[in-house]
């Protein structure tokens, strides 16, 4: 599960109509640059029904590039760093180390929006909402309403001077918000202690394990997807080998412009996993075996939507 989780940090682009007003969509547009272009660290709490975690970010960007810390500060131990597309996810309890190169620009809050959204305005509504505060900042509020009962809604914060995303929510078909991500507190621009984006773990012991994800382009083709969700499209299809000893498994990923699927195939390796739906905060799971593979299917929907592609695939 924690190989999923960790080089399953989705990779999107995507589809194009015209449901929103323009200065809607020009916040959007502000989000996605400022999380990729501004310099930014602060303290963030993540809510999902009874689980809380508070997790600290360091942003960087320095003549182009990129670096980022992510630090969870509650809970499980788990600290991501990354410089430009290569990943170093670190799991202290595990002794484990996953480095991958990411084939995308989605990243973790705030960097919730892909860097392209044209047509996103055909599955959703979005339209501005009320001004408030969030951290002590002045914010825009958006509201990104689905179209029908396959996807979430979205309700956006949005810093009015830099575009910084300071609080995103995850809206159910019921209206009811199911995860939260807020800044308690954050400073926008520099400068940035270095130190601030080195690890705090020492994996350099011999009873650390480093994994080198190997990703290749390609994937294996004879797979057929009988219900297709509409408005997903594939934006991505690699295969992902962890470790030298274990088989390749298929990723690909699926995007509507803002929600993501993932699907995991993989061969089984003895025994009989268990199958059917699971959840982990608002990321959904849906598991089925078909023949030797087990076929994982994991993103922000209902977990209607993710059993309606799992079951409508097999292999040609």
């Amino acid at each position: 599960m924690k190989h999923w989780l960790c080089v399953g940090w989705l990779a999107l682009a995507l589809p194009a109509a015209a449901d929103a007003s323009p200065d809607a969509l020009k916040w959007l547009h502000r989000i996605t640059e400022a999380a990729q272009k501004l310099t930014y660290s602060g303290t963030f709490m993540y809510q999902s029904g009874t689980l809380t975690e508070v997790s600290r970010i360091t942003h960087l960007v320095e003549a182009g590039t990129e670096f980022e810390r992510l630090e969870v500060l509650d809970g499980s131990p788990r600290e991501v760093l990354r410089h430009n597309d290569e990943v170093r996810c670190y799991l202290p309890e595990s002794r484990l180390v996953i480095i991958e190169r990411r084939s995308s620009n989605r990243q973790a809050f705030p960097a919730l929006l892909p860097a392209s959204l044209v047509g996103l305005t055909e599955h959703y509504t979005i339209r501005k909402g009320a001004t408030g505060r969030v951290a002590g900042f002045e914010t825009q509020s958006i509201l990104i309403e689905p179209k029908d009962s396959l996807r979430y809604g979205h309700h956006f914060w949005v810093d009015t001077r830099t575009g910084l995303l300071l609080k995103a929510g995850v809206i159910d078909e019921n209206g009811r918000s199911i995860e939260t991500f807020a800044f308690t507190d954050v400073r926008i621009g520099g400068p940035v202690d270095r130190d601030a984006l080195k690890s705090g773990v020492d994996a350099s012991r011999g009873d650390w394990k480093v994994v080198n994800v190997r990703t290749t382009r390609g994937e294996d083709n004879r797979w057929v997807f009988h219900a297709p969700l509409p408005g997903f499209r594939k934006v991505m299809g690699v295969r992902r080998q962890v470790r030298p000893d274990l088989p390749e498994m298929t990723h690909l990923v699926f995007s509507d412009g803002l929600a993501a699927i993932s699907v995991f195939i993989e061969p089984l390796l003895g025994g009989k996993p268990e199958t059917g739906p699971f959840a982990m905060g608002t990321i959904n799971i849906y598991k089925r075996i078909v023949g030797d593979d087990l076929l994982v299917v994991m993103g922000d929907l209902p977990p209607s939507s993710l059993k309606q592609l799992a079951d409508g695939m097999e292999r040609k």
